[in-house]
This record gives C-alpha cells, sequence and structure tokens, in this order.
C-alpha cells in the first residue's frame, strides 16, 4: 500500500493536518493555562509527528512526499486554528463606547445576562458612555450582534483577560456557564 505514491502522499498529508492541528491545539491549551490537558494533547501529537516525519525521510527521494508535508503543515494550522475557534476556550472582555450616553443600555446588557461596569465618559463630540463587559469567548459573536443592535454607532474593542478574580464578574460568568443567558 506504501508502494503506490498517491497513497504515500495522502497518507503524509493526513498524518501533517493531524499533528499540526494537535500542536495548533496544544500550544493554545498551554498559552490558556490548561497545562494538563496540553500535556496530554502532546503525547498523541509526538506519535503523529514521528510517524509522519519518518515516512518523508524514508522517502526523501520523492519530491510529492516533501511537498504533502508542506502542504499538510499548511492546511494542518488552519484546521487547529478552526478547531480553537469552536473550542472557543476562555473569556473575552469587551469594551463599548456609545454614540450618545443611553443610560438603559447597561441595564438591558445585564438583563440578558452580562456582567457590566458603565461610567461617563467624554468624547470629541460631547457625552459618552463606556461600558466593560466580560464574557466567556464561546458568546463573544452573540455579545457583539446584541450590541449592534443595541446601539448600531457603538465603538466596540476587545482583549482577552490574563486573569479574573473577584467582583460581579465571576458570579456573572459563572451564571453564564451555566447556561442562564438570556436570549
Amino acid at each position: 500500500m506504501l508502494d503506490n505514491s498517491f497513497v504515500m502522499v495522502a497518507i503524509i498529508l493526513i498524518i501533517n493536518v493531524v499533528y499540526v492541528s494537535f500542536f495548533t491545539i496544544r500550544m493554545i491549551l498551554t498559552l490558556k493555562g490548561y497545562r494538563y490537558i496540553a500535556a496530554f494533547v502532546s503525547t498523541f501529537e509526538v506519535v503523529i509527528y514521528v510517524v509522519g516525519l519518518g515516512l518523508v525521510l524514508d522517502n526523501l527521494n520523492e519530491i510529492q512526499n516533501l511537498i504533502a508535508y508542506a502542504v499538510g503543515y499548511g492546511l494542518g494550522v488552519i484546521v487547529g486554528m478552526k478547531i480553537e475557534e469552536k473550542l472557543a476556550l476562555g473569556y473575552i472582555t469587551v469594551n463599548v463606547i456609545t454614540k450618545e450616553y443611553d443610560k438603559s443600555l447597561p441595564n438591558e446588557l445585564r438583563s440578558r445576562g452580562y456582567g457590566v461596569t458603565n461610567w461617563e465618559a467624554n468624547g470629541l463630540e460631547g457625552n459618552r458612555m463606556a461600558l466593560q463587559i466580560l464574557t466567556p469567548r464561546k458568546y463573544e459573536m452573540k455579545l457583539y450582534d446584541t450590541i449592534k443592535e443595541l446601539d448600531p454607532k457603538a465603538f466596540i474593542i476587545a482583549y482577552e483577560p490574563k486573569a479574573i478574580h473577584g467582583g460581579f464578574w465571576v458570579k456573572a460568568v459563572r451564571n453564564i456557564r451555566k447556561g442562564k443567558l438570556k436570549e
């Protein structure tokens, strides 16, 4: 079976897509602080890597194997990123600045299950409201859609917090994780 060059190319391509996907996920898990899960994933990753690299090194005279390895690597990065997007590990902090000062906006977001801290801000054209919202990443797009629905002209910027401790946010996030986020 491995004598057929098309089969060999397909196997190398698939092995490298799987290997690099595992590599990408392991790196993300490590960066997000999931050390033990990352270590567990790395055991599978290294086995897949050794098998794939071994196939290429045993057949270096076949350029298509090297090309399959390189293409598989690139595809693996994309697949790994897509998997990570679906997992949506961690939290996102969203800062919002409204076009106009709207006292009802924070309460509307709170009624939908989000933890919101707000304050008055001053912009070039007058008073604004600034909001800071914490949510699990899996609700990130839903939060953006909600904000755009409530204030289509809102300025939105998001980042991932490294550490979260105390305050209403922890309790609100716990409620969101338990599925209490309102539609």
